[in-house]
């Protein structure tokens, strides 16, 4: 795999993880007034974006420390959908940091981590992911085609499946 490449399938024990390290350090963010470690978060996202857990440092613990530490079969997903997720992460953290540094309005971005932090609990403890379930609706709108990920077309009957 190339350095700008994207897993494809991702772990998703892997990728709830991660999760989990976002909903931490965003939390922690609005929760003890932190502003400083939406640059760390949003770096995150770029990285995850571009390289999957390459440069990402969270991605680097995760994949290479925790995850395999559990001792668990892998259950792969399309990689697609998840870059994606990374995706409205990087937009939501990167317009809150650009907000809060840039147009001094803080309230307007912790309003923006808390909702990542939402989204990102859902992801990390319930297994649900958003963009997961936008994917199949944005190549049903033919905003993403289809050969972006011929899986995640009828991703609401796909089944996960182990390594």
């Amino acid at each position: 795999m190339g350095l700008f490449e994207f897993p494809n399938p991702v772990n998703e024990t892997a990728a709830r993880l991660v999760a989990g390290g976002v909903v931490t350090m965003s939390a922690t963010t609005v929760l003890m007034d932190k502003p400083v470690l939406m640059v760390p978060l949003t770096y995150g996202f770029a990285a995850r974006v571009l390289t999957g857990p390459t440069l990402s440092p969270l991605g680097q613990l995760v994949t290479r420390m925790v995850a395999p530490r559990l001792k668990q079969e892998p259950t792969l997903v399309p990689g697609p959908p998840k870059r994606l997720a990374q995706g409205m992460g990087l937009t939501m953290s990167g317009t809150a940091l650009l907000l809060h540094y840039g147009f001094g309005r803080k309230r307007l971005a912790y309003g923006l981590v808390t909702a990542l932090t939402a989204a990102a609990a859902l992801e990390a403890f319930a297994g649900f992911c958003i963009a997961c379930r936008l994917f199949p609706l944005l190549i049903k709108a033919g905003l993403v085609p289809e050969e972006a990920c011929e899986q995640c077309a009828n991703i609401w009957s796909r089944r996960p499946t182990a390594a």
